[in-house]
């Protein structure tokens, strides 16, 4: 009843397209935006997870990245990709872009809805939920780390602890939007450290971001996780950027 009320008031709207919902919804994305996100399908890169075109790739399991520099993660996955042309038509790329840089913390369960079922990693596998870090600075200026809220989602699913202290930023780094990949993996090393290692030691991370582009920050974060002690570490994003 009190959700009815406050939609009648603050009739509620698609986080996606705007459209006006119906009054008795709990949800952000209407069924008809959630059904336009393409899911990442096989073939996908065993490390990264970013799509393969079976014809390029003649039967490997491995993008060429990852066979001539293989990353320190285990498994990297996606739910969907992310695209920045076509960012105000594409479901989870609009609802990102005007979470992350229009500082709207609401959308978060947008977010969360987006995820789908099952996620594309093995809901089992893991100890712990650990977002990637924002600097603090960052972090005053924006208000939220929209990994963090992203890893509430996470963790709540797959009923395991979310970590939010144990892996910090300690440097801060220049955006990275305009950087290819081996700018970004300069630009974030030694950009983290691990407050408490007893906290990973021996346990099997899953790490969370909104978006992996090149995976040079997953890819550090797994450094540093594992230097740490912890056993293994997987990432699971929102979207990948292709």
């Amino acid at each position: 009843m009190l959700r009815y009320l406050v939609n009648f008031v603050f009739p509620p709207r698609c986080a996606a397209c705007a459209r006006r919902m119906p009054l008795a919804t709990a949800r952000r994305v209407c069924a008809e935006c959630i059904a336009r996100i393409e899911r990442l399908r096989e073939p996908l890169c065993a490390v990264c997870g970013i799509p393969l075109d079976p014809r390029a790739n003649l039967g490997g399991e491995w993008c060429q990245r990852c066979a001539s520099a293989p990353p320190r993660f285990g498994a990297a996955r996606a739910i969907t990709c992310y695209s920045y042309a076509d960012e105000e038509r594409q479901t989870v790329s609009s609802i990102i872009r005007r979470h992350k840089y229009g500082l709207d913390q609401s959308l978060t369960h947008a977010l969360a809805e987006c995820l789908g079922e099952p996620i594309p990693l093995a809901e089992n596998d893991y100890d712990v939920v650990i977002p990637v870090p924002l600097h603090r600075g960052r972090l005053r200026w924006r208000g939220f780390n929209q990994a963090a809220l992203l890893g509430v989602a996470v963790a709540r699913r797959l009923r395991r602890p979310l970590d939010v202290t144990t892996l910090v930023r300690v440097r801060a780094t220049p955006p990275q939007t305009a950087q290819n990949h081996s700018e970004r993996r300069r630009n974030v090393h030694a950009a983290f450290t691990v407050k408490r290692p007893q906290r990973v030691t021996n346990r099997r991370v899953l790490l969370i971001d909104d978006v992996m582009t090149t995976g040079a920050t997953a890819d550090e974060c797994a450094r540093t996780l594992l230097a740490a002690g912890a056993r293994r570490v997987d990432v699971l994003t929102l979207a990948r950027a292709l």
